[in-house]
């Protein structure tokens, strides 16, 4: 059995998101389309929106789905595209979120497609950021937690597809 040690309580998280939110909107003004990168993202980016309501903005919400992990602990290197957003974003404004930002290749990736698809400003937000790790030149504008390069679990983010439903965030032993 994995072993899972905790690395961020909920309530530091909360906390977190609280903090995140109006940085946010102090930088940001006027219509927004949030889009979520999926799966890992998915708490994070509830608990975001709630909190950019909270201060004082009304965001779209979208979501794409890439992959470049799998069921390992390693990314392949490789990202694909397994689910585009629905909605045009031409013309928009837009916050890209994401659960982790490690190697940087999967935020580049959707980064650039959205900017393709004619976002008219983006920028980026993740919840925890591996700078060590990093092998493009992607950095977040906004991030939650620096981390170091452990293998973390909880609050949306799985190893193997497990563990997302953790209300905090561990550490993989």
């Amino acid at each position: 059995m994995t072993k899972v040690s905790k690395l961020f309580e909920e309530s530091e998280i909360a906390a977190r998101v609280e903090q995140l939110a109006g940085e946010i909107a102090r930088q940001i003004s006027g219509d927004l389309v949030v889009v979520g990168l999926l799966k890992g993202s998915f708490v994070f980016l509830a608990d975001l929106v709630r909190a950019l309501d909270r201060a004082g903005m009304t965001p779209g919400i979208e979501f794409m789905r890439v992959a470049s992990y799998g069921l390992g602990k390693e990314s392949s290197g490789n990202v694909e595209l397994i689910g585009d957003i629905l909605d045009d974003i031409a013309g928009h404004q837009v916050l890209l979120v994401d659960d982790i930002v490690d190697t940087g290749r999967s935020l580049l990736f959707a980064r650039n497609l959205l900017l393709d698809k004619g976002a008219t400003r983006l920028w980026t937000c993740t919840l925890l950021d591996k700078p060590s790790r990093r092998e493009v030149d992607c950095a977040a504008d906004f991030v939650g937690f620096p981390i170091e390069d452990v293998f973390v679990v909880g609050y949306g983010i799985d190893y193997a597809e497990t563990y997302r439903h953790l209300p905090y965030i561990g550490v993989v032993e």
